[in-house]
């Protein structure tokens, strides 16, 4: 498949999603369903309902040209929990971060909240601002 590269204007649509996920009393869960015992015995999990705000960034980074399709999901993370590399991350890189944020929800309910809560999406948001700084210089 054809990497494709974050245009101008697709900075700019997620960028401005920085101040509604990081709003003063956002919650990105709206509430946990499921958790309970059925009567056929059996125990549904957990999951979330999250707040449309995270669904429509989550929809937009799945859409955008995004997603790295050759990314290392244990390599993702790494790069992720380094706020170092962060500051100086290429859009190539941010789209292989942006990619582990995006697919951990398949495997974990309640991901997508985790990277919002913990600051990961803030820091690459943060980032994309200061790459859209410099390309519009």
């Amino acid at each position: 498949m054809k990497e494709s590269r974050p245009t101008l204007q697709d900075i700019e649509a997620l960028t401005a999603f920085l101040p509604r996920l990081y709003a003063e009393g956002f919650s990105p869960v709206v509430n946990w369903d499921g958790g309970e015992r059925r009567k056929d015995g059996s125990f549904t999990l957990p999951y979330p309902t999250y707040d449309t705000v995270v669904e429509e960034f989550y929809r937009l980074v799945s859409s955008g040209g995004w997603l790295d399709y050759e990314y290392n999901p244990e390599q993702a993370y790494q790069m992720l929990r380094d706020e170092n590399l962060i500051k100086t991350a290429s859009l190539s890189q941010i789209k292989t971060m942006l990619t582990f944020c995006v697919r951990g929800e398949r495997f974990s309910d309640g991901h997508w909240a985790a990277m919002i809560e913990k600051g990961y999406i803030r820091r690459l948001l943060e980032r994309l601002n200061e790459i859209k700084s410099e390309q519009m210089k």
